[in-house]
């Protein structure tokens, strides 16, 4: 009878995912464990399922060393799933704890900072971009404005303002009687002065992108300057107007 054909030694990166794998399937009595557990099964179904899908493209094909990466990417998303049940049965413990309510009141008065940059109702400072306009003719159109405003939002401003006025949800832009742009019905006299807060290389960046507000102003007569600044600050503040029609919807509903 044949001599049976000698078992290959397993590599190093195998063994070592065949020990977390035991590491992990070993019993442990505590729910974290059994919360890790489950998700553990739960992407051990989702792996055989690749597996299988896997297989009819030509798994049986594939060489030991991919097998060993599929297993060790496998164990590499266990320890990701076990990271995250630390973190939130951390967060759990504290607010569980005596620290439960200062955690709380502090995300809150996060979230209310948040809402009043977004609604203009306190000044902010920051870094960011002074753009000076010069439009000796009056050639610059509202469309041409709300078009530099639009470039600052999409680079990441957090708040604009535009002469005396800070820019909100509701600005819009427009002519006087006399041909001079208005924002939010306040007229602007050249050079227009429009402050923005964010990360001022990239709002500079954006800014100077071919075709943009820049050379608009440039084809119609006028000048663009751009300075990025470290502490900028913005004191215009904007008076939030009452709702006629829109409310909040209760929590809950749906």
């Amino acid at each position: 009878m044949a001599d049976e054909a000698p078992r290959r030694p397993l590599s190093t990166s195998r063994r070592a995912v065949l020990r977390r794998l035991r590491r992990i399937s070993s019993p442990r009595l505590s729910r974290g464990t059994l919360i890790v557990a489950v998700l553990t099964l739960v992407l051990g179904l989702a792996l055989v399922a690749q597996v299988r899908s896997t297989r009819t493209a030509g798994l049986e094909d594939l060489r030991e060393s991919d097998l060993v990466a599929l297993l060790d990417d496998a164990a590499t998303r266990v320890e990701e799933l076990e990271d995250e049940l630390a973190r939130l049965e951390a967060d759990r413990a504290r607010l569980a704890g005596g620290a439960g309510d200062e955690a709380a009141q502090e995300a809150a008065r996060q979230r209310l900072d948040s809402y009043r940059i977004l609604a203009g109702t306190v000044p902010v400072e920051g870094p960011g971009v002074t753009v000076v306009v010069d439009d000796p003719e009056r050639t610059v159109t509202p469309t041409m404005l709300l078009d530099l405003i639009q470039e600052l939002r999409d680079a990441g401003a957090e708040a604009i303002q535009v002469g005396p006025v800070r820019v909100v949800a509701s600005t819009w832009v427009g002519l006087s009687e006399d041909n001079r742009l208005m924002v939010d019905g306040e007229p602007l006299t050249s050079p227009y002065r429009v402050v923005a807060i964010g990360d001022g290389h990239t709002l500079a960046g954006a800014l100077a992108i071919p075709g943009g507000f820049n050379d608009s102003v440039r084809r119609v007569g006028g000048t663009v300057e751009v300075v990025e600044g470290q502490t900028l600050r913005i004191d215009a503040l904007h008076q939030p107007d009452e709702h006629r029609y829109a409310r909040p919807v209760p929590s809950g509903d749906s």
